[in-house]
């Protein structure tokens, strides 16, 4: 091989090179600027799981929603991390349950800034926790009760409003809808647990969380503990929901799935009720699991109802 033939060679590899690094680069070019049509939707922050799922039945396409905690995520005494804290910014929006419910959201609101923040309890008249060394503080489920959830969709309407008008027709239509499935939801529920025999109307759980369920559709409360804060089950309170549960000869006691479930399972042994399993309350499953929106919790949690205190009529 002579000189100018190496030269041409070696030439012709390298514009074939450069054209395929051309091509690669063009393709690589177009890929990112499809995946990015337009600009982001202003997203929406919520504290919890069960918020966030009602936020996106009301925004629709309007809004991104997102959560701060996981599914799963125990809310009351949650500790926000750094990526929390990244995952705020930005964010128009931060909308909380509020009557205590989020002991951190304080702390958490002055570390991310001045985002607008609306508190989806203000204004309601709640359930006061009876006894114990939470007496007279506000029970925070509200959303438990499909009926008082209604509530709450108002008020995410009215918030969405204010910060996105042109949005109102779309955040109407949407709210309508959703308090629609609400009631419901509600009718299902109610006519469900009014087969219940009278006598047989006690919900134990490890925690108060039912109140509100309870209040609206003719139900008695027992639980271990008022609210999830309080980590440490009593040998008084352990005592005193055994003795009651033998009292009222109660079948069937419950938990919840962001707690541990061991000092519920040592009542239901010491008190002879069965163990019936644990109720989604302050977090929504996986999205693959049973109660991943909250029509979905509320009728899982109604059929475990039904299962431990009419087992004979428990809807499927």
């Amino acid at each position: 091989m002579d000189i100018k033939e190496y030269l041409f060679r070696n030439k012709s590899i390298k514009i074939l090179l450069l054209m395929l690094l051309f091509l690669i680069t063009s393709c690589a070019s177009k890929k990112i600027n499809s995946s990015q049509v337009g600009p982001e939707k202003p997203f929406v922050l919520t504290t919890f799981t069960i918020l966030a799922d009602m936020a996106s039945n009301v925004a629709g396409d309007r809004f991104a929603i997102k959560s701060i905690t996981k599914p799963g995520s125990e809310i009351h005494g949650y500790q926000f991390t750094p990526s929390d804290l990244v995952k705020a910014k930005g964010a128009v929006l931060l909308i909380e349950n509020g009557l205590g419910l989020e002991s951190w959201i304080d702390k958490f609101s002055s570390s991310v800034g001045n985002i607008p923040k609306v508190v989806l309890s203000e204004g309601m008249e709640p359930i006061l926790i009876e006894g114990d060394s939470y007496q007279g503080k506000p029970n925070p489920h509200v959303w438990m009760s499909p009926k008082r959830s209604i509530y709450y969709v108002d008020k995410l309407l009215e918030a969405f409003s204010k910060i996105d008008p042109d949005g109102v027709e779309v955040f109407e239509s949407n709210a309508n809808a959703y308090k629609e499935e609400l009631v419901e939801l509600d009718k299902e529920l109610r006519s469900y647990l009014s087969l219940i025999p009278p006598e047989k109307k006690i919900l134990v759980s490890c925690e108060g969380a039912f109140s509100y369920l309870a209040q609206d559709y003719g139900m008695e409360e027992a639980y271990l503990w008022p609210v999830n804060a309080e980590t440490q089950v009593t040998p008084r309170r352990m005592a005193a929901l055994i003795e009651k549960i033998k009292e009222k000869a109660i079948p069937t006691i419950f938990c919840e799935t962001t707690v541990s479930s061991k000092a519920q399972k040592e009542v239901a042994k010491e008190s002879g009720a069965i163990f019936g399993g644990n109720f989604f309350v302050d977090s929504l499953s996986m999205p693959d699991g049973p109660a991943s929106t909250l029509l979905d919790l509320q009728r899982y949690n109604v059929r475990l109802i039904m299962k431990g205190l009419a087992a004979e009529l428990n809807p499927e």
